[in-house]
C-alpha cells in the first residue's frame, strides 16, 4: 500500500515515513500541495493520504483537499487530516470537504493513526473499493 504523506515539518515527516514502512506501507513525504499533486499525476496508484493542513508555499491542506476531490482519479482517495490547527472552521471545511477523519496532533499517537488508516483500507478491500 502506497501513502502520500504532506507534512512540512521536517522531523514529523521522517517519523511518520518510517512508521508506515514499519507497518508495510511505501511513504512518500513531500511538504507542498504542488509536490504533493506532482506525485499522484507520477505514481500508479496511492492507497492514502495523510495531510498536514500548513504545508510550505502559498496553498495549504485545504487547497489539496480541493484538488483531489475535484479530480475523476483521484476523489475517492482516503484523507486523514493530521494537524495542530483544530479550528472549528477549519475541521468543518474538512469534513465537508469528505476527508475520512481529523486528527489533532497533540491528541493522538501515531500508531492509533495508523491503525485506523489501515482498518479503513481493510474495510474498502472488503468492500471491493
Amino acid at each position: 500500500m502506497t501513502i502520500l504523506i504532506l507534512e512540512d515539518e521536517r522531523q514529523l515527516a521522517r517519523a511518520v515515513h518510517d512508521a508506515f514502512g514499519n507497518h508495510g506501507f511505501e511513504a512518500i513525504v513531500v511538504s507542498s500541495v504542488g509536490d504533493g499533486i506532482k506525485q499522484l499525476e507520477n505514481l500508479k496508484t496511492v492507497d492514502v493520504v495523510w495531510l498536514d493542513h500548513y504545508l510550505l508555499g502559498a496553498e495549504n491542506g485545504l487547497d489539496f483537499v480541493v484538488q483531489l476531490k475535484n479530480h475523476p482519479v483521484w476523489k475517492n482517495i482516503p484523507i486523514f487530516v493530521v494537524s495542530n490547527t483544530a479550528s472549528t472552521t477549519n475541521i468543518r471545511s474538512y469534513i465537508q470537504l469528505g476527508v475520512s477523519n481529523y486528527y489533532t496532533k497533540a491528541d493522538y499517537d501515531i500508531t492509533q493513526i495508523i491503525t485506523d488508516i489501515k482498518y479503513l483500507l481493510g474495510q474498502q478491500a472488503s468492500a471491493g473499493i
